[in-house]
């Protein structure tokens, strides 16, 4: 490989009979997106590879399709907190794209654009982010994914700014590794699915892509990963897989219901109706007030409130369900998302008031904070109940 290609964030590798130029990305970077149009130029490829998954494809072909979104069904098929991720990440990339002049993702529009031209496939080589989420809360646990989640917030409002040189830095060799290993100490578990499966992932992919010469438009970030990983054949169903709850989260989730019944029961049959009734009282309280607290927090619509106030007594005795998700839907249907919000909703992601203000966002901080003051309901109120015991 010559030392130009070297230089421009460009691996040659001979793999599988066929040649993969390999070009690292920043995904905000004018220079990423020119860098890719002059290897598909130049290399010819049978096939371009571009770092996505069916549904980030769709969101980047169809910029407008939050429009079109269904708040109903992302709430009953469980996908509202990876799509506030992704908004999350769509706005901090929107912002820094704003900031430089090119649009988000640029690299692969012009990746997309010129296969299509060429008439070479396109092939899309990541894992499906939903996938990838659900490993990383299964690898990281409750408490690191809080840290991630406190992380994505701060980071909305964050006043901090990155010149273009600084994000050309970061696709540098010795500064990209220094920001990896300072990323697996934080977080080792979620790096595992968010960076070292998916350089796996996308590495077999690439291998198994038709034809005999392939550019492949990946993060600089993978690169490293991906050149170590793609002589090797990888099982994908298994990267694909999503793990099962662990034991430790079926015991919790059953057993501190199974608790609060059991100190029911209890103290009924030792101290009779009056006590049983005192404890159903403090339970109720508990649990109602401190999810109608969370509702209220997120200005939520007086019905959610009330409806928040009913459904966590209820639903923290049920793993099944969760009292955010009632009030979610609750919400939507009685301030069903306006078009102006649907198209909006990127852009006001990216401060507190239009955080607030956007009625799609609005219903991610019901349906968040509601679940939060249930789950604090449920360890309040099951220690006051506890107190009545004899």
């Amino acid at each position: 490989m010559n030392s130009e290609i070297q230089e421009n964030n460009v691996d040659q590798i001979e793999v599988a009979g066929k040649t993969v130029y390999l070009v690292g990305t920043a995904h905000v970077s004018r220079t990423s997106a020119d860098l890719v149009e002059k290897c598909i130029n130049d290399y010819a490829p049978d096939t371009v590879c571009i770092e996505l998954c069916p549904s980030r494809y769709e969101s980047l072909k169809n910029p407008d399709r939050w429009r079109e979104m269904d708040i109903f069904k992302v709430i009953k098929e469980g996908k509202t907190y990876v799509l506030l991720a992704q908004l999350v990440l769509s706005s901090f990339q929107k912002r820094l794209a704003t900031k430089f002049g090119i649009k988000p993702g640029e690299e692969m529009h012009r990746a997309m654009q010129l296969a299509e031209e060429r008439n070479a496939h396109l092939e899309l080589v990541d894992r499906e982010i939903r996938t990838t989420l659900k490993r990383a809360w299964a690898r990281a646990g409750f408490l690191t994914m809080c840290r991630v989640a406190a992380t994505l917030i701060t980071s909305i409002f964050s006043n901090e700014e990155l010149s273009e040189a600084e994000i050309e830095e970061l696709k540098v060799g010795s500064t990209l590794s220094a920001m990896m290993a300072e990323f697996g100490d934080f977080l080792p578990g979620v790096k595992d699915a968010l960076i070292d499966e998916r350089d796996s992932y996308m590495a077999e992919k690439i291998r198994r892509a038709p034809g005999s010469t392939i550019v492949a438009v990946v993060g600089a970030g993978h690169v490293p990963g991906m050149k170590k990983k793609i002589h090797t054949a990888i099982d994908l169903e298994q990267l694909d897989e999503v793990p099962p709850p662990g034991k430790l989260i079926k015991v919790i989730g059953w057993g501190i219901p199974a608790l609060i019944l059991g100190m029911f029961i209890f103290g009924f049959s030792q101290s009779g109706a009056d006590t049983s009734i005192k404890m159903i009282i403090a339970w109720t309280l508990a649990n109602g007030v401190f999810s109608a607290l969370g509702a209220l927090i997120a200005l939520a619509h007086p019905l959610t409130i009330i409806t928040a106030f009913v459904a966590a007594p209820i639903t923290s005795l049920n793993p099944t369900i969760a009292a955010g998700w009632v009030c979610g839907l609750v919400e939507a249907l009685l301030r069903k998302p306006r078009v102006s919000d649907l198209e909006t909703v990127a852009d006001d992601i990216a401060s507190v008031r239009g955080f607030w203000g956007n009625r799609v966002t609005r219903i991610f901080l019901v349906m968040l904070l509601a679940n939060l003051g249930s789950m604090i309901g449920t360890f309040v109120g099951g220690v006051k109940v506890a107190s009545y015991l004899p």
